[in-house]
């Protein structure tokens, strides 16, 4: 195959791929917003209910990763047909379940068969679209990628507020089938893909638990680190440990085996091998910014679900005016230089974030989003276009599932991360503004007796005004340790952006074209 298959109907065939793609970018937070909501209507605590998002995780980041393998013995649409279709029913059926146990097993299957979407959807871009045309293709993939993270807690919380809980499964029915009719009707099987799958050598199971072990294990103990305490629990401990030696093992297996269920030498392209480390870091600040803010607002500005999502709405529409105008960028700018000024704006917009306050407004909310996804609109299609520019066609499927899970995995554990950090952060804060309320300190005194006079300009009398303005300032340290604790975290993610310039720096430069051979 030279390359890309003709066929008049480019565009369709990649926004009707990219729906799918979308709707499970999308589930990965549209349930975040819900899960008080699935709690109290299942009768357990919020802590069990994080679970739905866990057995999720853990079964799409394993399929992601052996999605090539899988595309290989059946195909590209057929796989995407197979994946798409699993994926409404498993929606349909998550979104009728009246007891716990029911959603976890659906949305494990969920997990299972969304796995497939996303690394498929853009193998299919590969193959269809030629070289110089895949850059603007990648552009309606990066709407999906970045804009449905986004968009999840906005629909989610819309959903959840005006009906129920339910809803947010049930809205991919249309979506899956509306795909699904679309795949049959527009893409065709290369006879390439034809010719792998009738070759295709036996299924390498051991390979596969490897998998599950490293990713499995990670994803769970990264979930619920913050819960047990993290490496002071014995259970996290373990999990980590399994998850060490599924990584150790199973690369150097994966990397000897005859036939490895994934071929993890497409890393011997420092192009790839460098993109896929950034849409990494990428999908860590992708997502751990996308939790932030919903979730400052919800926590320190009282805001509700759906308010809370659309404070990221916005950032949507600045994406989706600079993705073109990006496109046009690549055309006169090296690929390498593009990601280098995507890293360094998305960590000064991260450091401009470090300006949250108590009472903040929304449009303040509003700015902080939208520079982040300014910053953002830089790096998604020069990173995929970079990753693929020298990477044998054959390689696509393997390519493209395992750039997919560093996104999706790394990304996951970047929800973990900044959750893990703003609580941790917020005590250390506490502890160290505690120190200056001490009655010897002046300007403790100070702020006591501003409380007391301002209490009983309210009605108190003096004795109730005094025993009351402790406790006020006990408020004001907690929300005040809250906001310096979610502006460290901003500062964190900032620093780590950083990462994106050396490896941008490192992968060849000029613009992007096929390589020779193709």
């Amino acid at each position: 195959m030279s390359g890309a298959r003709s066929n008049p109907n480019l565009w369709l065939i990649a926004i009707v791929v990219t729906m799918g793609a979308f709707m499970e970018v999308l589930d990965t937070t549209i349930v975040n917003v819900a899960l008080p909501h699935i709690a109290g209507s299942l009768a357990i605590s919020n802590d069990e209910s994080t679970w739905s998002l866990t057995t999720y995780l853990v079964a799409n980041a394993i399929v992601l990763t052996i999605s090539g393998n899988l595309s290989m013995r059946l195909g590209q649409k057929n796989y995407f047909l197979l994946s798409i279709a699993g994926f409404t029913v498993a929606s349909f059926l998550c979104g009728i379940s009246d007891n716990f146990l029911e959603l976890l097993v659906f949305r494990a299957v969920q997990g299972f068969f969304g796995g497939g979407l996303q690394p498929t959807q853009q193998a299919i871009i590969l193959d269809t679209f030629p070289p110089e045309k895949r850059q603007t293709a990648f552009s309606i993939t990066a709407i999906a990628t970045i804009v449905a993270p986004a968009l999840g807690p906005v629909v989610g919380g819309y959903l959840t507020d005006q009906y129920s809980w339910h809803w947010i499964f049930l809205v991919n029915i249309p979506i899956g089938i509306a795909t699904f009719f679309g795949v049959m009707h527009l893409v065709e099987e290369s006879p390439e893909s034809k010719r792998r799958a009738k070759r295709a050598p036996p299924f390498d199971y051991l390979g596969v638990v490897f998998i599950a072990m490293a990713l499995g294990c990670l994803d769970v103990a990264t979930d619920r680190g913050e819960d047990l305490n993290w490496l002071g629990s014995d259970t996290i401990r373990i999990l980590y440990g399994v998850s060490l030696v599924g990584f150790i093992v199973g690369v150097v297996y994966l990397l000897n085996a005859r036939n490895p269920v994934v071929n993890l030498r497409v890393f011997r392209d420092r192009n790839f091998a460098l993109g896929t480390a950034a849409i990494g870091v990428m999908g860590f600040v992708l997502y751990a910014s996308a939790v932030i803010i919903p979730q400052f607002a919800q926590t320190e500005l009282s805001y509700t679900a759906t308010w809370a999502g659309l404070a990221l709405a916005p950032g949507a529409l600045v994406l989706i005016a600079l993705i073109p105008l990006v496109g046009r960028i690549m055309k006169f700018v090296p690929v390498k230089y593009v990601i280098v000024a995507g890293g360094l704006a998305l960590s000064g917009a991260l450091f401009f974030s470090d300006n949250l306050v108590p009472n903040l407004d929304f449009y303040h909310l509003w700015i902080f989003r939208a520079a982040q996804t300014a910053a953002l609109a830089l790096l998604f299609v020069p990173i995929s276009t970079a990753a693929y520019v020298t990477l044998p066609e054959d390689e696509h499927g393997d390519g493209a599932a395992l750039f997919t899970m560093s996104r999706n995995v790394v990304g996951g554990i970047g929800i973990s991360v900044s959750t893990a950090l703003i609580t941790n952060h917020e005590q250390i804060r506490q502890q160290y503004l505690g120190e200056h309320l001490d009655p010897t300190n002046q300007p403790y005194n100070v702020l006591l007796q501003d409380l007391q006079g301002a209490a009983m300009s309210l009605g108190h009398a003096a004795q109730v005004a005094k025993q009351m303005a402790p406790g006020d300032v006990f408020q004001i340290l907690q929300t005040q340790s809250a906001v310096l604790a979610y502006n460290d975290t901003f500062i964190i993610t900032g620093v780590l952006a950083l990462l994106l310039v050396p490896l941008g720096l490192f992968m060849s430069g000029g613009k992007a074209k096929a390589k020779s051979g193709e």
